[in-house]
């Protein structure tokens, strides 16, 4: 146990509602009988622990209960039941504004959260020009912080928590405040933070940052988690969560999914509408004949929708139309599928995303941003859908999802989704930096002095 960093157990928030201030009032004097509140279950028995030097995301909906469990980790709220361990002094990145005194001036709520952290003034006084340096904020530093934009609140708030030298760091969602420069630099410093084997927990909704930077996450929903696995299983659970359409796997009520369960949950074992993978398939697996076994095809891809709209079949062609999952990079290459309407759809939307096998999403697009198609289709119609394009990938594997979507009533909803369907292989004998080349013409000249 010498090395866990965070440990909850069993942890329950219960926030009392009133209709109205006077029920409080009432009710604390003791007037009348019965309750006049209700009460709403911010989280319901989560436990979680998290090791010395892991970078752990938690993710969920708005309500599930994220900054709730990061503010009783950091003591800014107390749990109604349960207990929270923490070996290790934590600086907290929560919302806009938690831990400092708006009065006060930059300088002034740097040593005050300094202070508040365990650091002693002279502390402080060493890593003062580091932290001011970090927030760049120039003379505005001298001015209360009630004047400062979002922006420069936040540079300043970040540049305190991250200088401080914290044996583990809370960041809720704060690094989606600031320009993209500042965003860079705090990344940075995370990969920092990581290689010094810090403890991060990190709560944002950019699920390439959680893909990208995290060991393990957490999922959260209406105050119950989930489960907690790998970045790319939970992601794919979650994206379900999103549009309404996860069921969980029959487990005994209070029970968390163990790894085998959320391995089967994450590969579509049970969605909403079926069984495992239910519905249409690729030719292979609907019981067609697939002619070609170059295909890399995922046995247990992720499947879920309304099945308003089937994919019954897709793969990948070269630039002569053979069908193949190794692609050349620098040619041309083509996705296809084919989709059966099972009912009318006004406005069906295909589309497919390419994903680094971390889960990141890379590249993708769909008929609605190409306004390539914007039709109403009938029952029992086909349409085989084709997106032709060039290979600027660098060479390596990853994975091909597909969807088709649409809005019904202005609600966006999933008809078919295939996640991590198909391997694709990009064949390379040049490759550059990041995710894509792009194919920089080189031009150098010779200069007289």
């Amino acid at each position: 146990m010498d090395n866990i960093a965070i440990k909850v157990t069993d942890v329950e928030k219960v926030y009392k509602l009133y209709d109205k201030p006077s029920d409080r009032i009432k009710e604390a004097l003791g007037f009348g009988r019965g309750k006049r509140h209700t009460e709403h279950h911010a989280l319901k028995g989560v436990n979680l622990t998290i090791k010395q030097g892991e970078c752990v995301g938690i993710i969920g909906t708005n309500g599930s209960g994220k900054s709730t469990i990061l503010k009783i980790i950091t003591g800014v709220l107390n749990a109604t039941r349960g207990e929270v361990e923490v070996n290790g002094r934590i600086s907290a990145l929560l919302e806009l504004g938690a831990g400092f005194n708006m009065e006060y001036n930059g300088i002034e709520n740097i040593y005050l959260n300094g202070t508040m952290i365990g650091f002693s003034e002279k502390e402080i006084d060493e890593k003062l020009e580091s932290i001011l340096e970090f927030a760049d904020i120039g003379e505005y530093v001298h001015q209360p912080v009630k004047t400062y934009s979002s922006g420069m609140f936040v540079r300043l708030a970040f540049a305190v928590a991250i200088n401080i030298d914290p044996e583990i760091l809370i960041v809720d969602e704060a690094l989606s405040v600031g320009d993209v420069f500042f965003q860079a630099k705090c990344y940075h410093k995370f990969e920092e933070f990581k290689e010094m084997g810090k403890t991060i927990v990190f709560v944002s909704h950019d699920l390439s940052s959680i893909s990208k930077y995290c060991d393990r996450v957490v999922l959260l929903n209406q105050g119950t988690k989930l489960g907690e696995g790998k970045p790319k299983e939970m992601i794919d659970i979650y994206k379900q969560v999103l549009v309404g359409q996860y069921v969980a796997p029959e487990q005994e009520q209070g029970s968390l999914l163990d790894d085998e369960e959320l391995r089967k949950a994450a590969s579509g074992s049970k969605v909403e509408g079926g069984g495992k993978n239910s519905g249409a398939k690729s030719s292979r697996n609907s019981g067609e004949t697939n002619p070609d076994s170059a295909l890399a095809e995922n046995p247990e891809l992720l499947e879920y929708g309304s099945k308003k709209a089937v994919i019954t079949e897709y793969y990948i062609t070269d630039n002569k139309g053979v069908k193949t999952s190794a692609i050349l990079k620098g040619s041309t290459f083509s996705i296809c599928m084919k989709v059966r309407m099972q009912e009318d759809i006004h406005a069906p939307i295909f589309a497919f995303t390419i994903k680094n096998v971390r889960g990141t999403e890379i590249t993708g697009t769909n008929t609605m941003f190409e306004k390539a198609f914007l039709e109403p289709v009938e029952a029992g119609a086909v349409r085989e859908v084709v997106f032709t394009q060039d290979m600027n990938l660098q060479g390596g594997d990853y994975l091909l999802s597909l969807g088709v979507t649409g809005y019904e009533n202005d609600d966006f909803t999933v008809y078919h989704r295939l996640y991590d369907v198909l391997n694709l292989s990009v064949i390379s004998d040049k490759d550059t930096v990041g995710f894509y080349d792009m194919n920089s013409v080189i031009e150098v000249r010779s200069i007289e002095a």
